[in-house]
Formats: structure tokens, C-alpha cells, sequence
């Protein structure tokens, strides 16, 4: 699921993603993506913890306004800036399925078809209105607005679902690996199955939530809850400096940025 194939529209390409306001799809993006889903999930649960989840819930939708209103004003893929902006998604997007669960009472098997039909709706709405769900389409305010109401909805879902597979026997290991198979599937559709570039960008892109999160768990609960007892301080601490390596890897390298926008 390479970049060329997520482009559409090629007579105006060059000037498209000049205005890119998302990073190129690379090894660097899956691996980062991972990362942001599994800190996002021990994160959230953390600070819920610490400060309580009304507090936790206010503190993390102010950092996530203030990071998407950062993200809104460049003018361009600035690496830094995006992927604060996907943490803090990941941050909230734990924290939003956990209140319907936690604070609601909702249980997962509702909460998840429940985001699933939200971001049907988003995609459906995104379409009908651009004509695309391309990332690489994203050079207008409104493409913008519609991008980043998917990624959460993408968060929020894969949290239900990974919390749902967790509580019905599977356990948080037993979730990674599910997951961890699952996510091949996209690719190996796109591939060998004809699934459209596009469609299995947004398969795996849902996946790599539960995916991450679910290691992540695992590493942090623990032992009688299968986990590896590291705790949740420890675990996103480790999961943020890993982030933080690739992030300014990628910062100075700039291999997320297409060759053509660098002239």
C-alpha cells in the first residue's frame, strides 16, 4: 500500500501534495502508528488513574483541540506536529470509548458496531462530499476536517474492538496476535485480491489500533490479569521515547516527504 497507489487526479499530483498535510506512507508511518495506538491506550488509562476520568477526559480533549488547532494552522506535513496531533487523538480516542463503557455502562459488544456505524458515517459523508478517501486528497480545510473525524472514529472503534476481544477469552496477548494476523490481511487483498488501494489503507489503518494497544496492555497489566506486570507509568513512558526516536528520525531525514516537495 505504497503512496502512488493512494493518489488520484495525477495531471494536478505535484501540486496536491506540495499542500500535503500528511506524512507518506512508509514502514516509518505503519510502525509509528502502532506505537501512537498502544502509548494513546496506557496513556489514557494512566491518567484516568492519576486524576480521576471527568479530569482525565477534560485534560485530554484540551490537549487534543490545542494539538489539531496547531495541525490546522501549518500549511504543510510538518512530522512533529502531525504525529502530536495522532497521540493525542489516541489519548482521547481510548478515552471516549472507556466513557461509554466505564461511565456508561455500555458494554463492548454495543460500543463497538456503534463505531462502526459512525465511521461508515463519516466515510459515507467524506465521499459523498469529495468524491475520495484518498490520504493523499487532503489540501483543503474541509478534505482536513474530514480526514481527522475518521481518525478518531478509526481510534475510538479499535478500542472498543480491542477491549471486546480482550474480555471474551482472548486476553490482551491472545488479542495481539489475532490482530497481528489481521493486519496482513488488507495487504494481502490489495495485493492478490483486487481490494482497492484506498480500502485497504483504512482496513489496516483501523486494525493497527487495537494491534498497538493490546501489546501495549499486555506489557502493563498484571500477571494475574495475563500481563507482564510492567506497569502503566513504565509502558508509556518507553512507547513515548520509542515514538519520539522515529518522529525526530523522520524530522531531520524527511523520508516521509515526497522528493518532489523538497525543491
Amino acid at each position: 500500500m505504497t503512496t502512488d497507489h493512494l493518489t488520484h487526479d495525477r495531471p494536478s499530483r505535484r501540486i496536491r501534495h506540495a499542500a500535503s498535510k500528511v506524512p507518506e506512507v512508509t514502514v516509518y508511518f505503519w510502525v509509528i502508528k502502532v506505537l501512537t495506538t498502544g502509548m494513546g491506550e496506557t496513556a489514557s488509562d494512566f491518567l484516568a488513574h492519576a486524576f480521576g476520568p471527568i479530569p482525565a477526559v477534560g485534560l485530554g480533549g484540551i490537549a487534543l483541540m490545542a494539538a489539531l488547532a496547531v495541525q490546522f494552522a501549518v500549511r504543510r506535513y510538518v512530522a512533529w506536529i502531525y504525529w502530536t496531533a495522532i497521540v493525542m487523538v489516541s489519548v482521547f480516542g481510548t478515552m471516549a470509548a472507556d466513557v461509554l463503557h466505564v461511565g456508561l455502562g455500555v458494554p463492548y459488544a454495543l460500543s463497538t458496531p456503534f463505531f462502526m456505524v459512525v465511521l461508515a458515517a463519516v466515510f459515507a459523508l467524506w465521499y459523498r462530499g469529495e468524491g475520495t478517501l484518498s490520504i493523499h486528497s487532503i489540501h483543503t480545510r474541509r478534505r482536513e476536517i474530514f480526514y481527522w473525524a475518521t481518525v478518531l472514529a478509526t481510534f475510538a472503534l479499535g478500542t472498543a474492538c480491542g477491549d471486546l476481544t480482550a474480555t471474551i477469552g482472548l486476553g490482551y496477548l491472545g488479542s495481539a496476535v489475532l490482530y497481528g494476523a489481521a493486519i496482513a490481511v488488507p495487504a494481502l487483498a490489495h495485493r492478490w485480491g483486487g481490494l482497492n488501494a484506498v480500502a485497504a489503507f483504512w482496513a489496516a489503518y483501523v486494525i493497527t489500533r487495537p494491534l498497538g494497544a493490546s501489546v501495549a496492555d499486555w506489557m502493563a497489566v498484571g500477571h494475574q490479569r495475563g500481563g507482564l506486570g510492567w506497569g502503566l507509568g513504565p509502558v508509556t513512558l518507553s512507547w513515548t521515547v520509542a515514538i519520539l526516536g522515529f518522529v525526530g528520525y523522520l524530522a531531520v531525514s524527511r523520508k516521509d516527504i515526497r522528493r518532489d516537495t523538497l525543491a
